[in-house]
C-alpha cells in the first residue's frame, strides 16, 4: 500500500504582527487497495486554528467553530448514523502536532487545508515565525512563502532552517520599506536528504525573524476595520535597577543533568548582574537554606561567593516549595522595609523546580493562596519547570497571578540555554507602573491596559474597538515610571489611513485588527479563568469566551470544530478539551475519519474505592484508589455549565484489615440537579429522592421507574437521567451481615455518552475527555505476578503496576476481572489535582477549585 504526495504548499502572510498560516497538501492513493491517508501538521501551541477544510474524490468537507458541546450534539446525531468520527487534543509545549486521517479506496484524490492564527511576540528585540515543515517525503510541487506587511516599515528582517548545509542558499527574500516575501521552493533534487537519497531533508523548523522599525518611544498606533491596536516598545532608555532572590528546588529529583545544567546556568546569570543590582539565593529541599539571609549588592566578590555555593549544592531529599518561596519574600520585604532597595527598582523572585512539593504545605491551592497573600504589588514571581514531573498549570497560575510568567525547561543538555535566555527575557526592566489609555468616548472593549513591567526587547500591546463618533484621529496616552523620571507619552492615528493603504496590499491578513483584538481578549481571559475565584465568575468568564471564539471562529479549549459534507449527512468533530494542564514532549491534536473509535472514556467505581478508567483510543483500562477518610464526601462528577453534581460519602469497614488499615467504601451516593432543584440519594438502605416542593424515598426491595426518569432494579441498582444526555447508574453490593469487617457498599458506573458541558470537571468528570497517555518499559515487578512499568500523562512520569480489578456490571456476584494499570498514591499525576481537592462538604455541592 502507498500513496503519492503530489504537492505540499504553506503560505503565512503577516501584517502588523498578526499572522495567518494555510497549509494545503494534495495527495493521491496510488495503491490498489484502500488504505488511510493522513495529514500531520506542528502549529505553534499559542495558535488558534480557525479553519479546516477536506476534499475527498470531490466531495468537500467544510469546518466551522462551534461552543463544543453543541458540535458535540451535532456530531453525535451523524455518529449515530455510522458517520466518520474525530478528536482534536491540544498540549503546553512549543508546537502541537494536528492529524487528520481518512479511509479511501484506491486512486482517491485528497487535499487537505488547515487555516490557524497567532499574535507575533517579541522576544529580545525580534519577532519570529516558526514553521515546522515535515512532508515525510519528496514532493513534486514543494512552496512556502512568507508575505510581512508593517506598515511603520520593517527594519531588518532574516531567515534560518534546520535543514542542514544542502539547504543553504535555497531561500529567496524580497524586501521593501514596508514588505517583505520570503520564497522556500526546493525542487525535488534539492529537498533529497543526500545526493542520492530518497529521503527528505525537509524535516524542521524554518524560522522568519524580524523587528520593526520605531520612529519614537511613544509607540505605534494604528486603527483598521472599526478596531484599534496599540503597539508599545520604548528603547534608548535606563535599565531599572532589580532585586532578585533565585529559589532554586535542589531535592533529590534535581540530581544529574538538571542540577548540572541549572549550576551553569546560574554561573552566567549571576555574571549578568550590576553593583545596582541586589540578589540573594535560597536553595530547598525538604529544608530551605539561604546563601545570605539578606539582599546583597551584584559586587564581583559577591557574584564569585555565590557561583561558589552553588557550584558546592549536591542534590538530596524532598521538595518544599512552599516555605521556600516564603522565605524569598520575606527576603524582599525585609529588604524593601529597611530602605535597602531603590524605590524605582524591581524586586522579582525566579523559582527553578522540577517537581510537585512533598514536604511541607503539599496542596497546591493552598501555596498558590498563602504567596498572593504575602506578595506585595510591586514584587513579581517568574516560575521554571524543569521536565515533566512538576505540575506546569500551578507554576503558570502562581506566576500569572503574581505578575510573572512561566516557562517549561526540558530537562536536556540544552537546559542551561533554555535557562539563560529566560533570564535575558526579565533581565532588563525599563519601564514599571506603564499605563496606556485612550479617550472615553473614543473606545470601547479595551484590552489589558495596565502592565506591571516593561522588559527590554518586548512589546506591549493593547486593543480595542472604536465607538461610532465624528473624530478623525485616535490618541493614545502612556504614563509610565523610568528609572530617573515618570514619562507621558502621546500618540496620534489617522483613522482611515491605515484601510486605505491596506486595500492596495495583495497578501494582508484581512481583519487583521478585528482578529487581533479578539485573539488577545480570549488569551486574556482564558488565564482569567484559570484563576477565578469562584464557579459563577468561571462561567461568566467561560460564556464570554465561547462567544467570542465562536464570533471570531477560534477552536479554543471551549470550542470545537465541526467539519461537515455539504449536505450536511457527514460529519468530523475536531475537538480541543480543557486547557491542558502539563503536557509532554509533543502537542497533539488528532482528527480521524472512518477508523478510530472516538467514543469518550468511560469510569468504573468499585470498592476501598477502586476507580476503572477505560481509556478506549488507547486500549487500556487504568485504576487507582482514593485513600480518604470515612465520613468524607467526595465529588464525582461537577458540572455547573449542566447544573449537575454527583457526589459519594465513604464509609469505613467494620474494623482493620490484616495490614491494620480500614478500608473505605461509597455508603451513599448522590445526584443533583440544580435547575430543578432535584437530588436523588441512594444508599445501601434505601433511594431518596428530593425536590423543591416534597421527598419520596424508596428501599432496594422496591422495583419502580419514575417520571423523572430514576429507574429502580430490585436489590440490584438504580439509574438516573438528566435530560437524557447525563445518565449515571450506581450498582448495590450485600456482604454478609456478621461479617467481622467488611460493609454493604455501592458501585457507581458512569458511562460513555454523557454530554457534559466544558466546565465539567470531577474525579470522574476529568475523564469526559480521554487523555493523552503512553507506557513504556514494562518489566518484572518485585511480584512475579504484577509487572510494572512508566506512564507518561498529563506531563508525568508515573510508575505503574499491573493487576486485576472487578467489573461487576454484568456479573453482580463474582464480577469479570478488569486488567489495567495500577496508579499509586491516591491517582497523584493521573488525577489533574491532588485527591484532597475533590473533597466537598455537602451532597449537593459542586466542586470548588481554587
Amino acid at each position: 500500500l502507498w500513496s503519492e504526495l503530489l504537492s505540499y504548499k504553506v503560505e503565512s502572510r503577516i501584517t502588523s504582527r498578526f499572522a495567518h498560516t494555510t497549509v494545503r497538501s494534495s495527495v493521491v492513493n496510488s495503491g490498489s487497495k484502500a488504505q488511510s491517508i493522513g495529514f500531520n501538521v506542528q502549529i505553534p501551541k499559542r495558535a488558534f486554528i480557525t479553519n479546516f477544510t477536506m476534499n475527498v474524490n470531490g466531495i468537500t468537507f467544510t469546518g466551522s467553530v462551534k461552543e463544543k458541546t453543541v458540535a458535540r450534539n451535532l456530531y453525535a446525531q451523524a455518529k449515530a448514523r455510522g458517520k466518520a468520527a474525530g478528536i482534536v487534543r491540544t498540549n503546553s509545549q512549543d508546537m502541537e502536532t494536528f492529524k487528520t486521517e481518512v479511509h479511501v479506496p484506491p486512486g482517491s484524490n485528497i487535499q487537505f487545508e488547515l487555516h490557524y492564527q497567532e499574535m507575533m511576540q517579541r522576544k529580545l528585540g525580534v519577532y519570529e515565525h516558526s514553521l515546522h515543515l515535515q512532508p515525510g517525503r519528496l514532493v513534486p510541487q514543494f512552496q512556502v512563502d512568507v508575505y510581512i506587511y508593517e506598515p511603520n516599515g520593517i527594519s531588518f528582517v532574516q531567515t534560518t532552517n534546520a535543514f542542514g548545509e544542502r539547504f543553504i542558499g535555497l531561500t529567496k527574500m524580497n524586501t521593501t520599506k514596508e514588505k517583505a516575501h520570503i520564497v522556500f521552493k526546493p525542487n525535488v533534487e534539492q529537498q533529497r536528504k543526500c545526493e542520492n537519497c530518497t529521503d527528505s531533508g525537509v524535516d524542521g523548523l524554518f524560522r522568519v525573524t524580524y523587528d520593526v522599525s520605531r520612529d519614537h518611544n511613544a509607540g505605534e498606533l494604528q486603527v483598521s476595520d472599526g478596531h484599534f491596536v496599540q503597539f508599545f516598545a520604548p528603547s534608548s532608555l535606563t535599565p531599572l535597577p532589580k532585586n532578585i532572590v533565585f529559589v532554586i528546588d535542589v531535592s533529590g529529583s534535581m540530581w544529574g543533568v538538571k542540577m548540572k545544567q541549572t549550576v551553569e546556568a546560574m554561573q552566567a546569570i549571576l555574571d549578568d548582574l550590576t553593583m545596582d543590582d541586589y540578589f540573594s539565593i535560597v536553595d530547598f529541599n525538604h529544608n530551605v537554606r539561604c546563601w545570605s539571609e539578606d539582599l546583597v549588592p551584584g559586587s564581583s566578590i559577591q557574584v564569585e561567593e555565590a557561583k561558589s555555593y552553588i557550584r558546592g549544592i549536591k542534590p538530596n531529599g524532598g521538595t518544599n516549595i512552599n516555605e521556600a518561596l516564603m522565605k524569598a519574600v520575606q527576603m524582599l520585604l525585609k529588604a524593601s522595609n529597611q530602605r535597602l532597595i531603590d524605590p524605582r527598582s524591581v524586586s522579582m523572585i525566579i523559582l527553578v523546580s522540577d517537581g510537585d512539593p512533598t514536604v511541607g504545605e503539599i496542596k497546591l491551592s493552598k501555596i498558590q493562596k498563602n504567596v498572593k497573600r504575602v506578595m506585595k504589588e510591586e514584587f513579581s514571581l517568574f516560575s521554571l519547570g524543569i521536565g515533566f514531573d512538576v505540575d506546569y498549570d500551578f507554576l503558570e497560575r502562581i506566576a500569572m497571578e503574581n505578575r510573572g510568567m512561566a516557562q517549561r525547561i526540558l530537562a536536556n543538555h540544552a537546559a542551561s540555554e533554555q535557562l539563560r535566555s529566560f533570564y535575558r527575557q526579565v533581565s532588563s526592566p525599563l519601564l514599571r507602573q506603564i499605563t496606556i489609555q485612550f479617550p472615553e468616548e473614543a473606545v470601547s472593549d479595551v484590552t489589558h491596559n495596565r502592565f506591571d513591567k516593561f522588559f527590554s526587547g518586548s512589546e506591549l500591546v493593547v486593543a480595542g474597538k472604536l465607538r461610532l463618533t465624528e473624530e478623525t484621529t485616535l490618541t493614545s496616552f502612556t504614563t509610565a515610571s523610568a528609572a530617573s523620571m515618570d514619562l507621558t507619552l502621546e500618540t496620534e492615528t489617522e483613522i482611515g489611513e491605515l484601510d486605505a493603504k491596506l486595500a492596495g496590499q495583495q497578501h494582508s491578513v484581512t481583519g487583521f485588527a478585528r482578529q487581533m483584538w479578539a485573539y488577545i481578549t480570549v488569551n486574556q481571559l482564558i488565564s482569567e479563568r484559570s484563576l477565578a475565584p469562584t464557579a459563577a465568575k468561571k462561567r461568566k468568564i467561560t460564556q464570554r469566551i465561547l462567544t467570542l471564539a465562536v464570533e471570531h471562529q477560534f477552536v479554543t479549549p471551549l470550542t470545537a470544530l465541526l467539519v461537515e459534507s455539504e449536505d450536511g449527512g457527514e460529519r468530523l468533530l475536531a475537538d480541543s478539551p480543557k486547557d491542558p494542564k502539563q503536557g509532554c514532549c509533543s502537542g497533539q491534536l488528532v482528527m480521524t475519519c472512518n477508523c478510530i473509535n472516538n467514543s469518550p472514556p468511560f469510569v468504573l467505581v468499585e470498592n476501598d474505592p477502586h476507580f476503572i478508567v477505560h481509556l478506549p483510543r488507547a486500549q487500556m483500562d487504568v485504576c487507582f484508589n482514593i485513600d480518604s477518610e470515612p465520613g468524607h464526601i467526595l465529588n464525582l462528577v461537577s458540572d455547573p455549565g449542566a447544573g449537575v453534581v454527583v457526589n459519594g460519602q465513604l464509609v469505613g469497614a467494620k474494623g482493620p484489615r490484616a495490614d491494620g488499615k480500614t478500608s473505605t467504601y461509597f455508603g451513599a451516593i448522590s445526584m443533583y440537579y440544580q435547575p430543578e432543584g432535584l437530588e436523588v440519594t441512594a444508599s445501601t438502605e434505601r433511594i431518596t429522592v428530593r425536590d423543591s416542593h416534597r421527598g419520596h424515598s424508596f428501599t432496594w426491595a422496591a422495583t419502580a421507574n419514575i417520571t423523572v426518569k430514576i429507574s429502580i432494579v430490585k436489590e440490584s441498582h438504580v439509574t438516573v437521567s438528566v435530560n437524557d444526555n447525563i445518565r449515571v447508574m450506581v450498582l448495590l453490593h450485600r456482604v454478609w451481615k456478621k461479617h467481622p469487617i467488611n460493609v454493604d457498599y455501592l458501585g457507581i458506573y458512569v458511562p460513555t455518552d454523557n454530554q457534559y458541558s466544558p466546565l465539567v470537571d470531577g474525579l470522574i468528570g476529568q475523564f469526559s475527555v480521554e487523555p493523552e497517555v503512553r507506557v513504556y518499559n514494562p518489566h518484572p515487578g518485585a511480584d512475579p505476578l504484577k509487572e510494572e512499568a512508566t506512564m507518561e500523562v498529563k506531563g508525568h512520569q508515573l510508575s505503574v503496576t499491573r493487576g486485576w480489578q472487578k467489573d461487576y456490571r454484568q456479573d453482580r456476584k463474582q464480577g469479570s476481572d478488569v486488567y489495567c494499570w495500577f496508579v499509586h498514591n491516591s491517582g497523584k499525576g493521573f488525577i489533574d489535582h491532588h485527591y484532597t481537592s475533590y473533597i466537598v462538604p455537602h451532597s449537593h455541592s459542586f466542586l470548588q477549585l481554587a
